[in-house]
C-alpha cells in the first residue's frame, strides 16, 4: 500500500546521523518493536569529534551496548559543523551493526553515510531560552 509506514516485528538497528541547530549527532536506533542485545557499531575508520580531540569511533557506547530497547534511540554528540569540517574530517562514513535478536539470531547492516551533505546546510543558531 502506497504510503504505508513499514512494521518492524523484530529488532531492526541503524547508525543515523542528525543536524541539530549546527551539531552533528550520531543516533544508534532500534526501529523494531522487539529489543536489541549485544549491540556493536564498527566503523570503517576512525572518527574524531569534540573539536578533533576524541575518538568518537571509541567510545564504549558503540564497542558495548548490551540492550537497547523497542523504538529507543541514543543521540551522540559527534561536533560542531564548523570544527567538523574545518579539520578536513574524512566525511564519509561507513560503519557495521551488528545485534542479536531477542531469540539469540545474529544480524548485520552496513550503513553508508556521506557527512559532506550537511557541510553547508543552512542554520539558524538560537540560544534555547529565546
Amino acid at each position: 500500500m502506497p504510503g504505508a509506514v513499514a512494521e518492524h516485528h523484530d529488532s531492526d538497528v541503524i547508525l543515523d546521523v542528525e543536524l541539530d541547530r549546527g551539531l552533528i549527532f550520531l543516533v544508534v536506533q532500534n526501529l523494531g518493536d522487539l529489543p536489541a542485545h549485544s549491540v556493536r557499531v564498527r566503523f570503517n575508520q576512525p572518527l574524531h569529534g569534540l573539536g578533533g580531540g576524541r575518538r568518537i569511533d571509541r567510545l564504549q557506547i558503540f564497542r558495548r551496548l548490551e540492550f537497547l530497547g523497542p523504538r529507543r534511540g541514543i543521540r551522540v554528540f559527534l561536533d560542531r559543523t564548523a570544527l567538523f569540517f574545518g579539520r578536513d574530517e574524512p566525511a564519509e562514513l561507513e560503519v557495521t551493526v551488528t545485534w542479536r535478536t531477542d531469540r539469540g539470531e545474529r544480524r548485520r547492516r552496513e550503513i553508508r553515510h556521506d557527512l559532506a551533505a550537511y557541510r553547508d546546510f543552512p542554520y539558524l543558531e538560537v540560544p534555547d531560552d529565546a
